[in-house]
């Protein structure tokens, strides 16, 4: 595997496990066993050369979470409001100025998504960055300033939920990974997990 070239800004890496798991039961995701690892493992494994810190936001079986050896973070926000109250937790309790998040139920992340998120990002000085595939973004896959913390902050506050409504209002750069569309598959059922059990590995 080719080195990750390190860059001057440092990065902060949010693994976003806040999940309820509806649609598998209710069953905590990024702890369900994929070819004998927890599948948050996968994401870590090919997540942490990329980044600088790992944080992972967790609402539920903090001690499992903690285990894997990196620092867990709670939403501040009660009641399982979505991705972006993990994102809003871990912009609060970076080291740095850079944030890229991933979902703790996509193993098979681009091993060079930070680096080309990031290229957009300083190329384009917008404030956030997102994968693309096709004619659909991946919000969750994402690459942001922490000076965007204040506006996700009132957004939140205002009952905001929904990603794409909230940085509708930032500059953002779309990226493109056209080259690799099967990294950004997620589990969200058993038959999913078993297809990933079974299947390559992208």
């Amino acid at each position: 595997m080719p080195a990750v070239t390190r860059h001057s800004s440092p990065v902060t890496g949010i693994v976003l496990a806040g999940g309820q798991g509806r649609r598998m039961g209710g069953v905590d995701k990024g702890l369900q066993p994929l070819r004998g690892r927890p599948m948050v493992a996968w994401v870590i494994e090919r997540f942490a050369p990329q980044v600088d810190e790992i944080l992972i936001n967790a609402n539920q079986n903090l001690e499992r979470y903690g285990a894997l050896g990196h620092r867990v973070i709670p939403d501040e926000i009660r009641g399982y409001a979505g991705p972006l109250a993990g994102l809003h937790r871990g912009l609060t309790e970076a080291a740095h100025n850079l944030v890229a998040t991933v979902p703790c139920d996509s193993p098979f992340l681009p091993r060079d998504l930070v680096a080309r998120l990031r290229a957009a990002l300083e190329q384009k000085q917008s404030d956030i960055a997102v994968a693309r595939t096709g004619d659909q973004p991946h919000p969750v896959f994402c690459l942001c300033r922490r000076s965007v913390l204040p506006g996700l902050t009132a957004f939140l506050a205002g009952g905001g939920r929904k990603i794409d409504a909230w940085y509708a209002n930032l500059k953002v750069a779309e990226v493109a990974f056209d080259d690799n569309p099967g990294a950004f598959s997620n589990v969200n059922t058993e038959a999913e997990l078993k297809a990933f059990e079974e299947g390559p590995v992208p």
